[in-house]
């Protein structure tokens, strides 16, 4: 059973990300793109991993939290200007989720736990951390893996499917090849895993 300290963080999160100027149809419906990103997160953790800690739901939610203020193109548009990018995300994500958790009550141990996975540390060292990556690269692909493939060219598409494969655990495996794909979309995977 939730907290009622999650259901208020979770409900600021959302909030937060209502404000999202970038919109995505879901069901007929224009919805801000990260406050349904971070419904996904949810949904997929509670699926992926139902036993997840409370900082680690916190982590999901606040994944993307407020991503549009700071826009990929505020940094050079090369590959050391997508890695500066992602790094400061990284810190602002935390920040704001922090500032969040903070206002709901939740003690120093738990926002520090929270930033600590919102920032990714210790990727394949730390279960949560892990369990996180799943579950970004498990939305990715079952919400934004067939529009991507479509805007870019095949060989793009495999790197990045090898990137994706290469971050995740076993179980991530599995699960994502549960996921339902065209039939394109299924043969790229089945190329960038090969």
């Amino acid at each position: 059973m939730p907290t009622s300290k999650i259901t208020e963080a979770f409900s600021m999160i959302d909030a937060s990300n209502a404000n999202d100027p970038n919109q995505e149809i879901v069901h007929g419906t224009s919805i801000a793109k990260e406050l349904v990103y971070g419904q996904r997160m949810s949904r997929t953790l509670d699926n992926f991993s139902p036993e997840a800690s409370e900082a680690l739901q916190l982590a999901a939610r606040a994944q993307h939290i407020c991503r549009w203020e700071i826009p990929r193109n505020s940094y050079p548009i090369d590959r050391l200007g997508y890695l500066k990018w992602r790094e400061e995300l990284k810190k602002f994500h935390a920040r704001k989720a922090s500032e969040i958790l903070e206002k709901v009550g939740y003690n120093q141990e738990v926002i520090d736990r929270v930033s600590f996975l919102i920032q990714k540390k210790k990727l394949k060292k730390d279960e949560d951390t892990q369990i996180l990556e799943d579950v970004i690269c498990l939305v990715f692909l079952e919400f934004y893996y067939s529009d991507f493939y479509e805007k870019h060219a095949s060989e793009k598409v495999i790197d990045i499917l090898q990137k994706t494969w290469k971050k995740m655990s076993k179980k991530g495996h599995q699960a994502a090849l549960k996921i339902s794909y065209s039939e394109k979309g299924l043969d790229l995977i089945k190329q960038a895993i090969a």
